[in-house]
């Protein structure tokens, strides 16, 4: 059974975080959990990541009704906020419960189907497929694929086993770029949504330009943390407490 594990931390305002690919929701969001001294902060680690075991598939238009029905299911509506892998969850989650959502944070979501046809998009995706797709060692593919969203951390060996089952789930995932954006239902939702870059490849900022464009978002761009822009600490949250306070 699929199913969501949710950390919750601190108390206020709900601010429901969706992780991206490899890392589980505790791992992406650790700089994050100084925001709990201001709200309730409600971490979510989707199907097939530690501390749930793993699955077969992991699916973006699986895993968006189940972030849906969490957003539903809380006392008031929630601040939403996703990174990678996770915005992308995010993006259809808060099309499917606008009404459950207070505000909309998207980080750098790799729905490269928006800016098809850019040079930098065309590329990126061409280059995933032919380099990354193929490699069937978790350790291998972690490396190639870390690389190519501008990470510089040194992975451990042996990989840990939180670490290695990620890696796994990254093998059985949907490609992001399948992902169809409902930008007219969340253009028409009213809550704000805010856009996040981190100014370190050109696909990434080409799909964050035609995400503000559409959603009419407000725009940071945050460098430093390359695609794991909320991984820089202070910057990100004074960024992110400044709209979630002005979204309340």
């Amino acid at each position: 059974m699929r199913r969501l594990h949710v950390d919750l931390i601190g108390s206020g305002p709900r601010v429901v975080l969706v992780h991206g690919s490899v890392a589980s929701g505790a791992a992406t969001w650790a700089e994050q959990r100084v925001l709990a001294d201001r709200f309730r902060l409600e971490i979510v680690t989707r199907p097939g990541f530690p501390p749930n075991p793993p699955v077969q598939r992991v699916d973006f238009a699986l895993d968006a009704p189940l972030v849906a029905e969490h957003l539903a299911g809380g006392d008031s509506p929630a601040h939403l906020v996703g990174h990678s892998y996770g915005g992308v969850v995010s993006l259809l989650a808060a099309a499917m419960r606008p009404e459950a959502v207070r505000s909309l944070t998207v980080v750098e979501p790799p729905c490269f189907g928006v800016a098809a046809g850019d040079p930098a998009v065309d590329r990126f995706v061409r280059e995933y497929q032919e380099e990354v797709v193929p490699i069937s060692d978790p350790r291998a593919r972690l490396e190639r694929f870390m690389g190519g969203v501008g990470s510089t951390m040194r992975l451990p060996d042996p990989l840990p086993p939180a670490l290695a089952q990620g890696a796994q789930m990254q093998i059985v995932e949907r490609g992001p770029q399948e992902a169809e954006i409902p930008f007219a239902a969340l253009r028409a939702a009213p809550f704000p949504k805010l856009v996040v870059s981190g100014a370190h490849h050109p696909a990434f900022d080409a799909v964050c330009d035609v995400l503000e464009r559409e959603l009419e978002a407000e725009r940071a761009v945050i460098a430093g943390g390359g695609h794991s822009v909320q991984r820089v600490g202070p910057p990100f949250n004074e960024r992110l407490n400044a709209f979630l306070e002005t979204a309340a």
